[in-house]
């Protein structure tokens, strides 16, 4: 079982990413400092060092000396960012963004040790088959039809030079497609450098993105290289695509047409070698109508696109991931006979599953943490008080009853549903507040922007407070 060794200074982003581990199945030991790790272990004998950039002493990339043959990933927060692209060209093989995801951290351990890691004993990074490594059936799980769909297009359209977009709601997996596009490509050698727009400042993405120079803002004390050009070589996954500002749209627009970037601040323009993955869950089409989104751009972006599937629609996958959930979380909790009932499996099947697979991960994980014998009850999952507040009720609007479809128990009657809630916000959001919109259709503003967020409907934007 890989080895990994985590240096974090704050406890509860220590603990968090521990159990995250633990929870996957590797071995984990966790310190404070590059100093704590030498004094009580042998950095080098690890398998991965997962490392916080900013430690008490010397900072976490000195690591990259004092282990050469352990890889280190670095973790690091978006006002660091500069710093965790210097960290790259010093050795560190990826970095990862505070905050992160759990998905997103796994799969940044899982991509790094597949490509480290092989039967024989640790020799270093290079050798290793990455294209076979990177294929998507063994990042993802995916027996149904939809997933194998999606297998298929990313092995076809993986080695290509082609852009990507990928489109699915939140918990689906885009990142995870995202690696596999890049680990199955001939760039899988080069950096995979992703990057969450909704996360990054609107004041700062320009500079993260594309670098700047030395006094180009107030604070700019040295010039800095942007995170495209980081990826120099390899490939750049901009999660949440949608949330980007104008100005720093059309600089994108410029990469993609002329494969240059120019820094802030400069006058010059450099070639890049880059390959551009994008993500989103909302509707860029409809974004494109009010100018929220750069047609040209979005044209640009969706040369291939991906969709993933919601777990609503993976029907044949349910049962297996959670019983691959089960084993995994199961042995963590000690208690590896764990199963489900029939009344169990039943109520899975029939959930909608808001939160996708991360949702269902969690729900086995609190079964399993609850139960106290060996079989998982309906009532163990919890399900149906969730499910409820995802469903509009059944009087939605005042005056309006005639509007909405009858009220049954198949995945047409929900998707009706949805049909009715977007056509009554995008109707409305005009004229009423968010507190009105949500009180008119029965639900929290919680929900109301979690819907919004999943069917990507965007927020009309207003003048005043």
């Amino acid at each position: 079982m890989p080895r990994i060794l985590i240096v974090e200074d704050e406890d509860i982003i220590r603990s968090a990413v521990r159990k995250l581990l633990l929870h996957a199945g590797y071995t984990v030991e966790d310190v404070s400092s590059v100093e704590d790790a030498e004094q009580h272990h042998d950095p080098d004998a690890f398998d991965l060092i997962i490392s916080d950039l900013r430690l008490p002493g010397v900072p976490g990339t000195e690591l990259i000396h004092r282990a050469p043959n352990t890889p280190v990933l670095i973790m690091t927060s978006y006002a660091s960012l500069r710093s965790a692209v210097d960290s790259m060209k010093m050795g560190a093989v990826e970095y990862i963004a505070k905050p992160f995801d759990h998905d997103e951290m796994l799969a940044a351990v899982e991509g790094i040790l597949s490509r480290t890691m092989d039967p024989a004993p640790k020799q270093g990074t290079t050798g290793t088959d990455t294209r076979e490594d990177g294929d998507p059936a063994t990042i993802m799980y995916g027996e149904c039809e939809p997933m194998q769909r999606v297998f298929t297009l990313i092995r076809k359209v993986a080695p290509t030079e082609t852009t990507v977009l990928i489109q699915g709601e939140s918990g689906t997996g885009k990142e995870l497609v995202a690696r596999a596009l890049h680990l199955s490509s001939p760039r899988a050698p080069y950096p995979l450098i992703s990057v969450n727009c909704a996360a990054i400042p609107e004041s700062l993405i320009e500079s993260e993105l594309f670098g700047h120079e030395k006094g180009a803002f107030t604070g700019a004390v040295s010039a800095r290289t942007g995170l495209i050009e980081a990826a120099e070589g390899g490939s750049l996954f901009l999660d949440e695509i949608g949330e980007l500002p104008a100005e720093a749209q059309a600089r994108l627009l410029r990469v993609l047409q002329e494969s240059e970037i120019r820094k802030v601040g400069s006058t010059q323009s450099r070639k890049v070698n880059v390959r551009m993955i994008a993500a989103t869950h909302r509707n860029l089409k409809a974004m494109t109508r009010t100018g929220e989104f750069r047609e040209d751009l979005y044209y640009r972006l969706n040369v291939m696109q991906i969709r993933i599937p919601p777990l609503r629609e993976r029907q044949g996958d349910i049962l297996g991931l959670a019983r691959r959930f089960l084993v995994t979380l199961g042995k963590k909790v000690g208690k590896p006979e764990l199963s489900l009932s029939p009344g169990a499996m039943q109520a899975l099947q029939r959930y909608r599953w808001p939160g996708n697979v991360r949702e269902l991960e969690n729900a086995i994980e609190r079964a399993s943490i609850l139960c106290d014998g060996t079989v998982i009850t309906p009532s163990l999952l919890d399900l149906d008080s969730e499910g409820d507040d995802e469903l509009i009720p059944e009087t939605l609007v005042e005056g309006n009853h005639e509007q909405q479809p009858p009220r049954t128990t198949d995945n047409t009657s929900d998707l009706s549903l949805e049909d009715y809630f977007q056509h009554f916000v995008l109707e409305n959001q005009d004229r009423m507040s968010e507190t009105e919109l949500a009180q008119k259709l029965g639900i929290s503003r919680k929900s109301l922007w979690e819907r919004r967020q999943r069917l990507g409907i965007p927020r009309k934007k207003t003048s005043g407070s």
